[in-house]
C-alpha cells in the first residue's frame, strides 16, 4: 500500500476542505438524498465555524490530499465527526490507516465514538474492523435511513 500520513487542517483550508468533503459524501448523498444531514451539503460558513471549534485532519495518499477526518472533543470521548475518503481512494485501506494515525495523534485519549448509516454494511464492518462496537444508539435520519452509534474503548497500561 502506499503511504497514508495526516495533515492538519486550519482556518485557511476550509474551501479545500469542504471539496474533498463534497466528492467524499457524494455518493450517499446520491442515494439517501439526506440532503439536511448529508457532509456534501454543508456550507462554507458552517465548516469554517466547525474548523474553530474542532480538530480536522487532511488525509494524504503518497502527500496527495484523498480524504479528511474531524474530531469533536466531548467530555466523554473524542467524537469522529466525520471522516471521508474520495471514492476512488475507498476500499483501499487508505480510511483504515488514517483511524490508526488518529488514534497516535491522541494517546492521552481512551474513547472514541462515531456515528454511521446503519445501512451501510460496509460501513459498519469497516469501523468493527477498527474495534468500534455499536452501542446500541440509533436515530433515524430519514426513512431507510438510521445512524447507529459505535464506540471504541482503549485500554492503556499504566505505567
Amino acid at each position: 500500500m502506499n503511504m497514508v500520513t495526516l495533515k492538519p487542517a486550519g482556518l485557511e483550508d476550509a474551501e479545500a476542505l469542504l471539496a474533498v468533503q463534497k466528492l467524499a459524501f457524494n455518493a450517499l448523498l446520491e442515494k439517501y438524498q439526506d440532503y439536511d444531514t448529508n457532509p456534501a451539503m454543508e456550507l462554507l460558513s458552517n465548516l469554517r465555524r466547525k474548523l474553530s471549534e474542532r480538530d480536522y485532519y487532511f488525509i494524504l495518499l503518497d502527500g496527495r490530499e484523498v480524504g479528511y477526518v474531524g474530531v469533536k472533543h466531548t467530555e466523554s470521548a473524542l467524537h469522529i465527526t466525520p471522516i471521508g475518503i474520495m471514492p476512488e481512494c475507498q476500499g483501499r485501506g487508505v480510511g483504515h490507516k488514517a483511524m490508526l494515525l488518529l488514534e497516535e495523534l491522541y494517546p492521552e485519549n481512551q474513547r472514541w465514538s462515531l456515528g454511521t448509516i446503519l445501512q451501510e454494511p460496509g460501513l459498519c464492518r469497516f469501523y468493527e474492523s477498527l474495534g468500534y462496537r455499536r452501542t446500541g444508539e440509533v436515530t433515524n435520519i430519514r426513512p431507510g435511513m438510521d445512524e447507529v452509534g459505535y464506540e471504541k474503548v482503549i485500554e492503556r497500561e499504566k505505567g
